[in-house]
């Protein structure tokens, strides 16, 4: 018996701009996905948090045989298969504190803790870019979640201290110091426990918008886009949706630069907070229950705040003095119940590790 695990992430900064070939900067979390795992003559997949075990032939899952949770498990076993690699069948127990539905990334979690697994057990000489493929293929091919790569890359390239910054279109990762301790700063996560769901019409929609825009400004990607261009888009709703991803991609860039010439870090707060306001006005991603936790974490001495995740609900992180994390968190939780409205759950995340045994 084997234990395997990959952590969940919080995206700093980078929203919707990773299937534009854009630039993103997310953090491994500590909170993880954790796998054990023994030899089987079927596959079965139990969890901590379902009640039924799910089973499949690892030598001829495919799409559409397993659906709901367990199809993140069997849809790596399905790509690795595809991918020309041998999959032996397997007892896999789930487990772990990655929150799931708050937009932290608890399926590519999930999947790349099963990865690395396969590749360790296969005895497969896989790189980790090659690994966190495997996975995303898992998510958009067999799960038909249509996501980038951002959330395998960062659960596979993970580093303590460090933010994961990702080159979308190349796959070319850099670390970035992110040194907040130092200064006295955390990273506030609130979850606000309103739904958070990906698969469904919006975020497919947001992806068709974007392609749309590309097309008619003659790119092949909105990276490629430059925001005189952007405005010059007849179509409103085009023109709001590239606008927020031309502009992310800049406020991207500029927080890596300010981190790696060593600038207080205080400085980027500005950046997240504008980052949603884009979310807000212009990608139209953001609900209630996230405007409110952002507008209070910001008049409660935050030095930004943003929504992180794909959207339409999940979690919002704020950069915020360590010593104020409590007060800061106090006033949402307050402003919540003025409302009647289900507490958050607030946590500081920590940059971590990626993937790996357990």
């Amino acid at each position: 018996m084997t234990r395997w695990a990959a952590p969940g992430r919080v995206n700093l900064i980078g929203e919707h701009t990773d299937y534009n070939d854009g630039f993103v900067l997310p953090l491994a979390l500590a909170q993880r996905t954790v796998v054990t795992v023994e030899p089987a003559e079927r596959s079965v997949v139990r969890s901590s948090r379902e009640d039924d075990p799910v089973t499949f032939a690892a030598a001829t899952v495919a799409p559409g045989d397993v659906t709901g949770w367990a199809a993140y498990v069997a849809g790596v076993f399905w790509a690795f298969r595809a991918a020309g690699h041998a999959v032996p069948d397997l007892d896999l127990h789930v487990d772990g504190d990655v929150p799931v539905g708050a937009g932290l990334s608890s399926s590519a979690s999930l999947e790349c803790a099963v990865a690395v697994a396969l590749a360790e057990l296969g005895g497969l000489d896989l790189g980790r870019t090659e690994l966190a493929r495997l996975a995303r293929r898992a998510e958009n091919e067999f799960v038909g979640a249509p996501t980038g790569g951002m959330d395998q890359m960062a659960a596979m390239h993970g580093a303590a201290g460090r933010l994961v910054f990702l080159d979308t279109r190349t796959d070319a990762v850099e670390l970035v110091p992110f040194p907040l301790a130092e200064h006295g700063l955390a990273l506030l996560v609130v979850d606000t426990r309103a739904p958070h769901q990906l698969v469904d019409g919006q975020y497919g929609q947001r992806r068709a918008d974007c392609a749309e825009a590309a097309e008619q400004l003659g790119v092949p990607a909105l990276r490629d886009a430059t925001l005189d261009a952007v405005e010059r888009l007849t179509d409103e709703r085009l023109r709001r949706r590239a606008r927020h991803v031309v502009s992310e991609d800049a406020r991207v860039l500029e927080v890596v630069d300010r981190l790696t010439a060593g600038a207080d870090p205080r400085g980027i707060g500005p950046l997240l907070s504008a980052s949603h306001a884009s979310m807000r006005d212009d990608f139209a991603i953001t609900v209630p229950h996230v405007d409110v936790a952002q507008d209070v974490m910001e008049r409660a001495g935050a030095h930004g705040a943003r929504m992180t995740g794909g959207g339409f609900g999940g979690c919002v992180i704020g950069l915020v003095e360590a010593a104020d994390v409590d007060r800061v968190s106090g006033a949402v939780a307050a402003a919540y119940a003025e409302r009647g409205w289900t507490a958050p759950v607030a946590f500081t995340a920590v940059a971590s590790g990626g993937a790996g045994p357990a």
